[in-house]
């Protein structure tokens, strides 16, 4: 029904607003307490969801967790069955496992060689010199003159330019005084001068020479000399020579030779057969005030070819090995440590075990069970024993596969069903119980060395490697920065390689530092402590 509002009197009106007010508000009550109770529905559909969701997230991991727990288990059945029955021959001799040494394809090696090259083009632009620090009149000067090169007879000599350079003897300083001289034609009308070229030098008008550099890092990473006792060597002679330009000649130095530790990280990663560890070294950080930080070295050693690598990480998490095992596929030899695992458990890996720490368990436990533990030493001891045959013979690798298969894999069968039988009647938390849960635990990988003649019995070679830094830790006591780690890392890869091939680290540095700068990087691997000792018996017999 319509209500005709201009016949209504002022009364009639108010009171109609007032209705329509009251009508209004109702309304507006009744669509707020729907929207709660939608809001309310919507809230509770929401925290349901989530829960369900939740619940759905804990499922799933549990999920995973079991699925893990179960392989685990399964291979640990594996691994029991394998020490209860023994292992066949047969298991070492699958024509599908890796054979070394590893073939590399083209395409990898021509990528590689493309990141050197700009590697040591970036290396050998040339920086601003801050300038020269005065050079003492005591010592001794060796002048070297340097004329040029060609045909001088139609020129004349119109002056000589003047380079010392600080040098170090084993023994004594002195000066090369470098005098270049310069010559002009005689025609006037088309003058041409010419004057003869200084030798290369890592630190271009630095007053160190090559050999004075080579000394100071040789006495830091071989003989353990910190810095500031070489500069009072420097102090004795009146040679008024910073510590900070000592420290700066150093790292200029390293980083001359960064192509060259580049090539060989790429050398490293081509290996198909790697042993790997790591040590500690403190680290001097700007944001741990008062407090140095512990850095890792991560060490590599390629047993086939006898090369040796140190990389520096700020961690000991098992992505800092990323960098060399992230696409590594054959052999992998390490100690117990769970950050390799999840490299160990690639489908391209064979994880290898290390013999020597399984019997150091042993040697604790002697004093927990003597008997026992006494029993597995002799029988590891026999293993050991087939490896100095092998090594007494000078066999090839097939003939070292052959001798193990025959020696070494009934002496394993027999020591495995041993372990197995006194596993049960031993405490799993007792020093003897330990023992054998890291032997039962890592079975297949202490077994694996078998597949392969090429293979080591332990992990050894690569911890030898590692002991210069053990000394260079009670000497210096900790490095500078990060950047001065990883430069340490690349001075103790390149002296393990010389101590690896009988070189004398002085002579090969000194040559390197001499020769790094105008070397076609196709050549770098040229430069490498073992082709430059070739280099030299070939000289020395020509």
């Amino acid at each position: 029904m319509e209500i005709d509002l201009e016949n209504l009197s002022k009364q009639e009106l108010l009171a109609l607003i007032k209705q329509q007010s009251k009508t209004i508000s109702k309304q507006e009550k009744d669509i707020l307490k729907k929207e709660k109770v939608i809001l309310k529905q919507e809230k509770y559909t929401s925290i349901k969801a989530s829960k369900l969701e939740t619940k759905n997230l804990v499922l799933e991991r549990q999920i995973t967790e079991l699925e893990q727990e179960k392989q685990k288990l399964e291979y640990r059945v594996k691994q029991l069955e394998r020490m209860k029955f023994g292992q066949s021959r047969e298991r070492f001799e699958d024509p599908n496992q890796t054979q070394l040494p590893l073939d590399v394809e083209q395409a990898v090696l021509e990528e590689q060689e493309e990141v050197i090259k700009q590697e040591i083009t970036y290396s050998r632009e040339k920086k601003k010199h801050p300038g020269r620090a005065k050079l003492p009149d005591h010592l001794p000067v060796e002048e070297i003159e340097i004329h040029p090169e060609g045909d001088l007879s139609d020129m004349i000599c119109i002056g000589k330019e003047i380079t010392d350079v600080l040098d170090y003897v084993p023994g004594y300083f002195k000066i090369n005084r470098f005098i270049r001289y310069k010559y002009a034609t005689k025609d006037k009308d088309n003058t041409k001068i010419s004057i003869g070229d200084l030798p290369e030098r890592i630190i271009d008008k630095g007053i160190p020479s090559e050999g004075l550099l080579s000394t100071i890092l040789v006495d830091k990473y071989v003989d353990h000399l910190p810095l500031y006792r070489q500069k009072q060597r420097f102090s004795r002679e009146n040679i008024d020579i910073a510590s900070s330009t000592i420290d700066g000649w150093a790292a200029q130095s390293m980083d001359a030779l960064k192509p060259l530790y580049q090539k060989l990280v790429m050398d490293i990663k081509n290996e198909g057969y790697l042993q790997v560890d790591e040590t500690t070294i403190k680290v001097l950080d700007e944001k741990k005030k008062d407090k140095s930080h512990l850095g890792y070295y991560w060490v590599y050693h390629a047993p086939i070819s006898k090369l040796v690598m140190f990389n520096y990480s700020p961690t000991r998490s098992s992505s800092a090995a990323l960098p060399v095992l992230e696409n590594f596929k054959g052999y992998l030899q390490t100690d117990g440590y769970s950050g390799y695992k999840a490299y160990g458990n690639k489908s391209d890996v064979t994880h290898l075990g290390c013999w020597a720490h399984a019997r150091r368990e042993f040697e604790r436990a002697l004093d927990n069970d003597k008997v026992r533990a006494q029993h597995v030493l002799r029988e590891i001891q026999k293993l050991y024993a087939v490896e100095r045959q092998a090594k007494e013979q000078k066999l090839a690798p097939d003939q070292i596969k052959e001798l193990r298969l025959k020696e070494s894999l009934p002496i394993i069968n027999e020591l495995g069903k041993y372990m197995f039988t006194q596993m049960k009647l031993t405490l799993p938390k007792s020093q003897i119980g330990k023992a054998f849960a890291y032997s039962q635990t890592r079975w297949d990988n202490l077994s694996a060395y078998l597949y392969n003649g090429n293979l080591q019995i332990d992990n050894n070679l690569v911890e030898n490697a590692i002991r210069p830094v053990a000394l260079g830790r009670k000497n210096y006591l900790f490095a500078g920065s990060h950047d001065a780690a990883q430069r340490a890392a690349m001075a103790y890869t390149f002296f393990a390689n010389c101590k690896k091939h009988d070189v004398n680290p002085y002579q090969w540095q000194k040559y390197v530092l001499e020769n790094i700068q105008s070397i076609n990087h196709k050549n770098i691997a040229d430069l490498y402590p073992h082709n430059y000792k070739i280099l030299i018996t070939d000289t020395v017999e020509e």
